[in-house]
């Protein structure tokens, strides 16, 4: 049941991929809000209240200047768990994010390779590399906050209360309790075959496009 009296600003989820980006993306769906799971166009990021994943977890300081006022979710995962999940989407998007001749868009190989970077199938495949750019950027979302904490929270959605912390963050009352499990196993395609009215396309019939706040700082 959609909550009543949902906030007007814009939401971002700045956790990195794999720290439970689609169970939130859900959540907030069922809350009322609309939601994009990534976002690769201006329209997407007009139509969207709430985005998470590509192009927010590398994006986050310069969506806070175009957006004011708006709010971060911060999300965490125990490294026991994330570093076997990470690597395999890494190793499963490497050869498209690398390659000259066409791959992935552009917006997805800038966030990758430079969060990951310096990209390469050995540092993927490395546990120490993978959790140097783990706690970087943790270490550069508390660095960057630590002035406006009451913009930013930090959960992991596997423990006791993280639901609870996300209603009080939001100042929202509902009868939903918890976070529903999802892209479990390596799965990483539950957001593609989640139906709701409230969900916003990543792209223009398959098409990204020059963002704005982008086009504001070159």
């Amino acid at each position: 049941m959609p909550a009543k009296n949902i906030p007007t600003e814009k939401i971002f989820i700045i956790g990195l991929p794999r720290t439970g980006t689609t169970s939130v993306c859900a959540a907030m769906l069922n809350l009322g809000f609309t939601v994009a799971h990534t976002a690769y166009t201006q329209s997407t990021f007009d139509k969207a209240q709430v985005i998470a994943d590509t192009p927010i977890f590398n994006d986050y300081q310069l969506l806070n200047n175009t957006y004011p006022n708006s709010r971060f979710i911060y999300l965490t995962r125990d490294l026991p768990l994330w570093l076997p999940s990470i690597r395999q989407l890494l190793m499963r998007m490497s050869k498209n994010l690398v390659r000259d001749d066409g791959g992935f868009n552009p917006i997805i190989k800038r966030c990758y390779l430079n969060t990951f970077a310096p990209f390469t199938e050995e540092n993927i495949n490395s546990n120490d590399f993978l959790t140097e750019c783990y706690l970087k950027h943790q270490a550069q979302v508390q660095q960057y906050f630590k002035q406006s904490p009451q913009q930013l929270l930090t959960i992991n959605i596997s423990q006791t209360g993280a639901f609870q912390q996300l209603l009080h963050f939001l100042e929202l009352t509902t009868l939903m309790s918890t976070f529903e499990k999802m892209n479990i196993g390596g799965k990483i395609t539950a957001w593609k075959e989640f139906d709701h009215p409230l969900k916003i396309a990543s792209t223009n019939n398959g098409r990204s496009t020059t963002l704005n706040y982008m086009e504001d700082h070159k």
